[in-house]
């Protein structure tokens, strides 16, 4: 082989390993990037959202990869959401989102650009703070609104539906939550997306009677390109201290990251 081809070659080879990988803030190459969105504000959630960020950095430097944090959806357009390959929802509503915000992110979980994984808040659907309900992603969560929480809080035992879905790996066939606020909904959504969660609610500690019957608390919707699930637990910072959770958020980021 000659010098030149040689040369070429070398050059083609930088030249894909540079597209395939992007650079973090240092200029290090990192296999993807996330962007993770959190409002600010006080109390347990913004305690959540810390821990969260701690916990992220430390798997992000394990596994090379870039996690990028905004509090609204003001930067959110088609060539903002091009940069990753995965959407955390760690703290933030289906409203309030801008109206180019909106759009650019249904084309991103439809044409499935990249993945995503929302948290607790996520599912606070319906008329809030004069903001009417967002009609997609009702539909994207598979046809639901919210109805009612737990104020207190309740410990419940979480079961584990599929345990053959790559989120589920490694997690047993059930796992306690401590004090959470454990959402009602219109109905439950199992006819419409892939359950791979859900609380049994006789085991709410203390016993409330905010209950569903068939109460999914993880799941995913299967009628998009984009890999998605939607995580219901995210309202306490002492969850990065449960394994089973961390277990799940872990497995959530590679997966819909397409790792």
């Amino acid at each position: 082989m000659s010098v030149y081809k040689k040369w070429f070659l070398c050059v083609v080879l930088v030249a894909a390993c540079v597209s395939a990988h992007a650079l973090d803030t240092a200029g290090k190459p990192v296999k993807f990037r996330v962007v993770a969105i959190a409002e600010d504000g006080n109390g347990p959630h913004n305690e959540f959202v810390a821990a969260a960020k701690v916990w992220l950095g430390q798997l992000a430097a394990e596994n090379d990869f870039a996690v990028d944090y905004i509090t609204n959806t003001d930067p959110i357009n088609d060539a903002f959401l091009a940069k990753y390959r995965l959407f955390i929802q760690l703290n933030y509503p289906p409203y309030r989102w801008t109206p180019v915000a909106k759009k650019a992110f249904e084309r991103y979980i439809e044409r499935g650009t990249g993945g995503w994984i929302g948290f607790h808040h996520a599912m606070l659907l319906g008329d809030f703070d004069g903001y009417p309900m967002w009609t997609w992603w009702s539909h994207f969560m598979g046809d639901i609104r919210y109805t009612s929480y737990i104020a207190q809080f309740a410990t419940a035992t979480v079961k584990v539906d599929d345990p053959n879905h790559p989120a589920t790996k490694g997690l047993p066939p059930s796992f306690v939550v401590q004090k959470e606020e454990w959402y009602t909904w219109s109905r439950s959504n199992r006819a419409n997306v892939h359950v791979l969660a859900s609380v049994d609610e006789s085991t709410y500690d203390p016993k409330s009677m905010i209950t569903m019957g068939d109460h999914p608390v993880v799941w995913t919707n299967e009628h998009v390109k984009a890999r998605n699930i939607y995580i219901f637990m995210g309202h306490h910072p002492e969850l990065f201290q449960n394994k089973d959770f961390t277990q799940l958020f872990r497995n959530a980021i590679f997966w819909g990251a397409g790792q």
